[in-house]
């Protein structure tokens, strides 16, 4: 803390008897012409230019001083750090001090993102529900990540935003594999370029919150501009195990909600074919790792594939007479087992996915309040 002190004629000549205050304005003087914040302003002026040059010098410490902090205690406020004003700090802080000017701008960003989200699930205009969703998920996603109760809830607000993107518009049409794709995780994205756990994987399957990479409708190949929708290396939590042959391999492919030409004999867009394709070109080694590397598979490392569309009549007969999948006990979707391959394939309903989301997190919901 820096005081200056102020001396002058200017000030024994307006201050009152009993010597508590001044007869000039704060604001604006226009009899003595001075007022306080002009004389509070050149004093600060004045101590700048004495004494600026230390100011700066413990500015940068305690910037690094919280940049340390996050590093190698905190590091999921990385995407705060260049929000927050730490102008209020004392030039020493402690790791509370730092912590709670983190939770009051994470509060300022939650309270904002459920305005944003409330307006958006209250809109009738499906064209900017769609344009929104890209904003509202990298709001949610990094306002979601210190702790429970605030995480859960932003689950509430994405699976109602997900249900919501599922209905039909005013025209009577759905919205396109896009906009829902962008609520799991957004296109033309993958780990390098999101932050951490700035997706909402776990709407397909928790599992895939401990996925050490995910690329989001983005080739595997650069060379190649054929991509899955989404594809993930797995890791098991136990073993921490990365590009590892036992480790394995997810693929999904979205299909636009109540779509069906793709079960056409004709269609070019045969989802289950594509993720067969897709896993015989990873086992010939026509893809590699983010760094380069080949991705490490032999027989026996598992592959899992999901087709997620709507179970349109003609879908239902082209997976049961066409591709010979078993339907589910709850009739919400279908699978089969390659054995040649090690793929285990489901195809599943919209309906199915957002059911079993809202299932697995009915808990956490009811503990907080949030049904």
């Amino acid at each position: 803390m820096v005081k200056a002190y102020v001396f002058g004629d200017y000030l024994n000549e307006n201050v009152t008897l009993e010597r508590g205050e001044f007869r000039f304005q704060t604001d604006s003087d226009l009899i003595g012409g001075i007022s306080q914040n002009d004389i509070e302003s050149k004093a600060a002026e004045i101590a700048q230019s004495a004494i600026g040059s230390e100011i700066a010098e413990r500015r940068k410490r305690k910037e690094a001083r919280i940049i340390e902090y996050v590093s190698s205690s905190a590091p999921w406020h990385n995407t705060l750090v260049k929000e927050v004003d730490f102008s209020a700090l004392p030039m020493q802080p402690t790791n509370q001090d730092i912590e709670l000017h983190f939770q009051k701008k994470k509060y300022e960003k939650e309270v904002a993102t459920r305005s944003q989200v409330a307006a958006a699930l209250e809109s009738e205009n499906p064209t900017e529900l769609g344009a929104r969703i890209a904003q509202l998920m990298e709001s949610i996603s990094e306002t979601s990540k210190n702790d429970l109760a605030h995480y859960v809830s932003m689950r509430k607000c994405v699976l109602d935003l997900f249900s919501k993107s599922l209905e039909i518009d005013n025209d009577g049409k759905h919205k396109s594999e896009g906009d829902v794709h962008d609520i799991i995780m957004r296109r033309k994205k993958d780990s390098d370029d999101l932050d951490y756990d700035a997706h909402n994987l776990w709407i397909l399957d928790e599992r895939l919150n401990f996925s050490s990479y995910v690329s989001s409708d983005k080739s595997l190949n650069k060379t190649r501009g054929d991509r899955t929708d989404i594809t993930v290396y797995n890791r098991r939590v136990a073993f921490r195990g990365e590009n590892e042959t036992s480790n394995p391999i997810t693929i999904f492919e979205f299909k636009k909600p109540q779509r069906d030409d793709f079960a056409d004999p004709s269609s070019k867009e045969d989802p289950v074919q594509q993720i067969v394709r897709y896993v015989n070109e990873i086992r010939e080694g026509k893809f590699k790792t983010p760094a380069g590397r080949d991705i490490l598979v032999q027989e026996t490392t598992p592959f899992y594939g999901y087709v997620v569309c709507d179970l349109a009549p003609k879908v239902k007969k082209w997976l049961q007479n066409d591709k010979n999948f078993t339907p589910m006990p709850d009739g919400l979707g279908w699978f089969q087992w390659f054995p040649n391959i090690k793929l285990y394939m489901e195809v599943i309903s919209w309906t199915k996915l957002l059911r079993d989301a809202q299932m697995r997190n009915k808990i956490f919901f009811t503990k907080l309040g949030l049904s």
